[in-house]
């Protein structure tokens, strides 16, 4: 099993709604049977500028995490379906063990 990680911005859009939401629809449609979105409180990217939801002028510039737990096909296509929007989306692919304790 794969943990599937999307980081995009509150302010990124495909096809006439937030990113997050298009990844969720997507997977959803694709028989992923969960996914989550999780939007940050602070942070900073790759250009040091610090981002917070206190400041009125950075809305919707926060970032957005979107994750499933996949099997390995299932990663592999929403990877692709992603690769496809051309919009530089960063991911991140970690092999977890899953269960119920």
């Amino acid at each position: 099993m794969n943990l599937l990680s999307f980081y995009t911005s509150e302010k990124q859009h495909h096809s006439d709604m937030p990113l997050y939401e298009w990844l969720l629809e997507e997977a959803k449609a694709m028989g992923v049977h969960g996914g989550s979105a999780f939007r940050a409180i602070a942070g900073f990217g790759r250009h040091g500028r610090m981002h917070e939801d206190t400041f009125f002028e950075l809305a919707g510039e926060l970032a957005v995490k979107v994750e499933f737990v996949l099997d390995d096909e299932l990663t592999d296509r929403l990877i692709e379906k992603v690769r496809h929007l051309n919009m530089n989306v960063h991911y991140l692919k970690q092999r977890v063990d899953d269960g119920i304790a």
